[in-house]
C-alpha cells in the first residue's frame, strides 16, 4: 500500500511503511461495521418485530452513540493511554459486541451487542485517523491530503464489499452467519494493526509530553473553539447522510430490485455509496480540483466542504421525488435510487473526506484525538436529530424528505458563512518517536 489508488503523486510518492498496516486494518474494521449496520433496521424488522419508524429510531440511536463515544476514547487516548493503546485495547470490546449480535438474536441482545460496539467505537474512531496522520514525517506535510484519501478510499473499499455479500447472507442463510462474518473481519482487522506494531510513529500522551506552544492559531483552547464552529453546521450534513442505511433502505424495500433475472437485497443497494466513492475520491483528486486550480480558481478544504453542503441537499430532493412517485402508486425500479445516491457521495466526498484533513490539520499537535472525537460528536448529533424525528413521526412520505432537505439548505448557507469567517493557521503534522 505504497501509493493511493488513482492519486497523483508528489515529490515523495511512498507512504511510511505503517500506512499498509493502518489502511487495512481499516477497510477490514470498515467490512465488519458497515456488513453489520446494512442488515440492521432489516433484521429489527424482519426478525424483531419492530415497526418501520421504531427501526429506523433505534438505528439512529445506535449510530448516534457510536459517534458520541469517541470524545471519550479521544480523551483517554490524547491524555493517558496514548492512540496506540486506546485502538488495541477498546477495540476488543468491539469484536466482543459482533459475537453477541450472532449469538444471542433477542431485543436484548440487540442492546447488549450494540452497546458493546459502541464502546469499541470510542477507541477507534477518534484515535485511527488521528494515528494514521502522526505516521507523516514533518517534511512530508504534502502526503497529508494523500493519506486521508487514500484512508477514505479503504473505508470505502471495505463497506463496498461488506454491503454485497452480508445482505444475501440475511436473505440466504441466517442472521447469525450474517452476523458473525463482520465479527470476524473484526478481529482480524484487530490482528492486522496488532502485527504493525513495531513500525508505529508514537506520539506520548499529554501527561508524557512537553506544554504545547499556543502557536499561529492561539491558544489551544481557542483553536479547539474556531474549528468546533466550524463544525457545527455540519452536524446536519449528518442528519441526512446515515439515512441510506435506514430510511433510504426501507424506500428500496417498497421498489422493483430485479436486475438481470437476479432480485437483489435491499441492503445491497447501500453498496452504491460505496462504490461511488470508490470511483468519485479519485476523480476530484485527478482531474476536477485540478482543472479548478488551473482555472484560477482556489480550492480549498473549506470551500470544498461548503459546495458538498449543498450538493447534500439535492440528494433528498430527489429521494423526495422517488417518494412521490411511490405513493402516487407507481412502480419504480430501484435504479430510481441511483440520481439520490450521487448527489450524497458528492457531498460525502467533499464534506466527510475533507473533513479528515482539515480536522488533523487546524488541531492543536496534543488534541489531535479530541478534535477528532468532536468531528464524530457531530456525527453523532446528527444521527440522533434523526432519531428524534423519526421517533417523533411527525413526518411520513414525501414531508419526510422535503422536511430534512429545507434543514439541509439552511445549514449549507450557515456554514458558507463560518467558513467565510474562519481563518485557517498552517500546521504541519509531525511524527514523533516515542520517548
Amino acid at each position: 500500500m505504497a501509493e493511493c489508488p488513482g492519486m497523483p503523486e508528489t515529490a515523495t510518492s511512498r507512504f511510511p511503511p505503517s500506512i499498509k498496516f493502518l489502511a487495512w486494518n481499516e477497510a477490514a474494521e470498515r467490512f465488519s461495521y458497515y456488513g453489520m449496520a446494512s442488515i440492521l433496521v432489516l433484521h429489527m424488522v424482519r426478525n424483531l418485530g419492530f415497526a418501520e419508524n421504531e427501526a429506523v429510531t433505534a438505528y439512529q440511536v445506535f449510530t448516534g452513540a457510536v459517534y458520541l463515544m469517541p470524545i471519550f476514547g479521544a480523551l483517554l487516548a490524547d491524555r493517558y493511554w496514548g492512540r496506540y493503546n486506546t485502538i488495541l485495547w477498546l477495540s476488543l470490546g468491539y469484536v466482543a459486541g459482533h459475537a453477541v449480535l450472532a449469538v444471542w438474536e433477542s431485543a436484548w441482545g440487540l442492546l447488549v451487542g450494540l452497546s458493546l460496539i459502541s464502546l469499541g467505537a470510542g477507541g477507534l474512531k477518534p484515535c485511527a485517523s488521528a494515528f494514521a496522520g502522526d505516521q507523516i514525517p514533518a517534511e512530508d506535510k504534502g502526503l497529508l491530503a494523500r493519506l486521508y484519501d487514500l484512508y477514505y478510499w479503504m473505508i470505502n473499499l471495505g463497506s463496498t464489499v461488506s454491503t454485497l455479500v452480508i445482505p444475501l447472507l440475511l436473505d440466504h442463510v441466517s442472521a447469525r452467519v450474517a452476523f458473525g462474518v463482520p465479527g470476524v473481519a473484526m478481529a482480524v482487522a484487530l490482528l492486522v494493526f496488532w502485527v504493525g506494531r513495531g513500525r508505529y510513529v508514537h506520539v506520548p500522551p499529554a501527561r508524557h509530553a512537553p506544554p504545547a506552544a499556543a502557536g499561529p492559531g492561539g491558544s489551544a483552547a481557542g483553536a479547539v473553539l474556531r474549528i468546533l464552529a466550524v463544525f457545527a453546521p455540519v452536524t446536519v450534513f449528518w442528519a441526512l447522510f446515515f439515512q441510506y442505511g435506514s430510511s433510504w433502505t426501507l424506500q428500496a424495500e417498497r421498489m422493483d430490485r430485479h436486475l438481470f433475472g437476479f432480485q437483489i437485497a435491499a441492503g445491497n443497494v447501500q453498496t452504491l455509496d460505496a462504490a461511488m466513492v470508490l470511483t468519485f475520491i479519485p476523480v476530484f483528486a485527478v482531474w476536477v480540483f485540478p482543472a479548478l486550480e488551473r482555472r484560477g480558481v482556489r480550492v480549498t478544504a473549506l470551500r470544498k466542504m461548503a459546495v458538498g453542503m449543498f450538493v447534500t441537499v439535492l440528494s433528498f430532493v430527489a429521494a423526495g421525488a422517488v417518494e412521490s412517485a411511490l405513493q402516487g402508486g407507481a412502480t419504480l425500479h430501484v435504479a430510481w435510487q441511483i440520481p439520490q445516491y450521487v448527489f450524497l457521495v458528492i457531498g460525502e466526498v467533499l464534506v466527510s473526506v475533507t473533513a479528515l484533513e482539515f480536522a488533523f490539520s487546524q488541531a492543536p499537535k496534543h488534541l489531535r484525538s479530541v478534535v477528532m472525537g468532536l468531528w464524530y460528536v457531530t456525527i453523532s448529533a446528527g444521527s440522533l436529530l434523526t432519531a428524534l424525528v423519526a421517533w417523533l413521526n411527525r413526518f411520513q412520505g414525501v414531508a419526510y424528505y422535503a422536511f430534512f432537505a429545507a434543514m439541509m439548505l439552511v445549514a449549507a448557507f450557515v456554514f458558507a458563512a463560518v467558513a467565510r469567517w474562519y481563518r485557517p493557521v498552517e500546521a504541519a503534522p509531525s511524527a514523533e518517536a516515542a520517548a
